[in-house]
């Protein structure tokens, strides 16, 4: 063999090198994309995330919550209220007497609706810490879990619930401290009662309230006003986009005999 065959034949194998090389890295590629979340676990590299898992324990119980408080007038359980489709709507604004505004029933909505929503999910908030807690000793951690506070907070689209509840994992001299555990929802309570709080001034004040207005001023809000025989109004409020809604229940310039005051 000659000089000349003798290098075309190393570049060749050369070649081959590259293309099996090639055909390695594509496949090892493929293997860590679609088997790494797996491999992570099993390494140990990436343990369970306590506030994933706070989050997703928390979910069903938080969504049931605002649902049921935003079909209620804003309360778990009201004392007053509207029976309407089966459901006890809350009066946020009531009077017993005829040819009078009604009488603001939650002076404070936004503080009201902070305290129902806390005391929803404080059960299953409990239930969901002593949950992890097993979890991580399970694992062969020590816990260490303190007692704190929740605080609800409101923003466009979103509710937020942060419960500041120290905990402390430790495994050997692996330390893991977390001061606060924080849930979120996407839901729009928190327009949606600001319009309720503006129709209540309305009633309250006039005894009636122009939701014309109230959706030309928000055109992303639908609001509704369902006139019954007792004199009741059931308000619904409704995001447009998102579907939410609120319902609540007002009685004010009720006539005697069952006359409407509006068709």
């Amino acid at each position: 063999m000659n000089m000349f065959e003798k290098k075309m034949g190393n570049k060749r194998g050369q070649v081959t090198i590259f293309i099996i090389m090639g055909i390695v890295i594509v496949a090892f590629t493929i293997l860590v994309y679609t088997f790494y979340p797996k491999i992570k676990t099993t390494l140990g590299v990436e343990e369970s995330n306590p506030q994933s898992y706070f989050q997703l324990c928390m979910e069903e119980k938080f969504s049931e919550t605002i649902a049921k408080i935003s079909a209620q007038g804003g309360s778990i359980n009201p004392d007053l209220y509207s029976s309407y489709k089966e459901v006890k709507i809350g009066y946020l604004g009531y009077t017993g007497e005829y040819f009078s505004t009604s009488v603001v029933q939650i002076p404070m909505l936004m503080q009201h609706l902070k305290r129902e929503i806390k005391e929803g999910l404080s059960k299953t908030a409990i239930e969901c810490f002593n949950s992890l807690q097993e979890s991580y000793v399970g694992k062969g951690y020590g816990v260490e879990r303190q007692s704190g506070n929740e605080r609800v907070n409101f923003f466009k689209n979103k509710i937020e619930v942060v419960y500041n509840y120290p905990f402390t994992f430790t495994k050997g001299e692996e330390v893991q401290r977390y001061d606060s555990f924080i849930i979120r929802l996407n839901n729009n309570l928190y327009e949606l009662a600001l319009i309720a709080n503006d129709i209540l001034y309305d009633e309250s004040t006039l005894g009636d309230s122009d939701i014309e207005e109230k959706m030309i001023y928000n055109p992303n809000i639908k609001v509704e006003r369902i006139l019954k025989e007792s004199g009741d109004k059931v308000y619904i409020i409704t995001d447009r986009k998102t579907e939410d809604e609120f319902w609540f229940a007002i009685r004010s310039q009720s006539w005697a005999g069952g006359i409407l005051l509006d068709v």
